[in-house]
């Protein structure tokens, strides 16, 4: 069985809403206001390389589907070769290379998708998407680039009333300016 694992940029006070500013959010462009560090940089790299698949929610799928085509690395050339899983009810096709719409029947959609042959199955940002996925069990690992600032006010990453999720640190890194990288796993 695949692993799903959520990978998440967020504030101490928990905010993961428009880390990069793409989305012109008030608050929004706060994590690159902080270095991150080789060892970040490193971390980031090594999860996108060492994952099968990608699996969005639209917004970010939107965000990722602007910025990566036109990038050339190694970190841009595998973002843009994997295979892309979206889950939207809105939009109406997904023209980023190697990208699939999961319309409808999300749980079991990805449900199936965890359970068919290959490798780890990464979810960056798509809040919404990642609380349809905790509040169903389907997120193995959790890990969080937490960076120094407090915002105040933004989407949290999990909702109000979701399941209480007991969970293992498996490492904590701190990296460049104050970031700290910590690695979760599903007891």
């Amino acid at each position: 069985m695949r692993k799903i694992i959520v990978s998440e940029f967020v504030s101490v006070d928990g905010v993961m809403e428009d880390p990069g500013g793409a989305e012109k959010s008030e608050r929004g462009g706060w994590a690159f206001q902080f270095e991150r560090g080789p060892a970040g940089d490193k971390f980031k790299l090594d999860e996108v390389l060492g994952s099968e698949a990608l699996l969005l929610g639209r917004v970010t799928y939107e965000g990722f589907a602007a910025a990566w085509p036109s990038r050339k690395d190694e970190f841009a050339d595998k973002m843009n070769s994997m295979p892309k899983y979206v889950v939207s009810a809105t939009l109406k096709e997904a023209g980023w290379k190697n990208s699939t719409l999961i319309k409808s029947n999300i749980v079991e959609e990805i449900s199936k998708l965890k359970a068919s042959p290959g490798g780890d199955i990464l979810v960056a940002g798509s809040g919404r998407l990642v609380n349809t996925l905790m509040e169903n069990e389907l997120v193995d690992d959790l890990r969080l680039m937490v960076f120094p600032v407090i915002l105040g006010k933004g989407k949290r990453l999990f909702n109000d009333g979701l399941a209480k999720l007991p969970l293992r640190l498996e490492q904590a890194i701190s990296t460049g300016a104050g970031v700290l990288i910590l690695i979760y796993h599903k007891l």
